[in-house]
């Protein structure tokens, strides 16, 4: 039953392997998602007020700021009390408001953008892992197929390398799903700055 089994795990795993590379797009080979990657997002298409190219790190340099650009782009964060907070901090000196709006779209964007990179950075890595898993799998499953067909093959060796691809699987497979799970962030991720900006435009004029 075990080796049935490990059987069946290989060609689900070459099966696995031979979609990922398929749907893959060509500019970036290590990309595993079936979204297709946008390596950075654009400021402009996101916010239609004055430029932001002359806050630097002027948001960084306030704490109350920073302090706000931590707890909006923070994801655990609702909405609703971001878009509260971003209104309670451009309310309270109406002369600054556009300015104290485009520090804090600045920094909300750089925030965002970064967490969103990382996110991206981490898909990719975990994505190689897997393909380099993947291959040391079927390697072996051809080793125990060679093993199992020897007319004296030593059982505890085979028993030993079919529970290390039986573990070995298991890994893959949480990978798979992780992966599937963490490719839907940095839609989230942008969905997020896309609000904060329509809340920060919104209140900042």
């Amino acid at each position: 039953m075990k080796g049935l089994c490990v059987v069946l795990a290989a060609a689900a795993i070459e099966a696995a392997l031979v979609s990922s590379a398929s749907a893959a797009d060509p500019r970036y080979p290590d990309w595993p998602c079936e979204q297709p990657k946008v390596p950075q997002l654009s400021a402009a298409a996101m916010w239609d007020g004055p430029s932001i190219d002359d806050v630097g790190d002027a948001w960084r340099n306030d704490p109350k700021v920073s302090d706000l650009v931590g707890l909006v782009a923070a994801r655990r964060t609702p909405m609703e009390t971001a878009q509260k907070a971003v209104a309670e901090f451009l309310a309270e000196k109406p002369a600054e408001r556009e300015q104290r709006a485009k520090e804090l779209f600045a920094g909300a964007f750089e925030t965002l953008n970064s967490e969103r990179g990382e996110v991206m950075d981490g898909l990719e890595r975990t994505a190689r892992k897997e393909i380099e898993l993947g291959g040391k799998i079927k390697s072996d499953v051809d080793e125990l197929r060679k093993l199992q067909d020897q007319p004296t093959a030593d059982q505890a060796k085979v028993k030993a390398l079919a529970d290390e691809i039986e573990w070995s699987t298991r890994i893959f497979e949480d990978r798979r799903k992780s992966i599937r799970y963490v490719c839907e962030v940095p839609a989230t991720i942008e969905k997020r700055l896309f609000a904060l900006a329509r809340a920060i435009r919104q209140t900042g004029q």
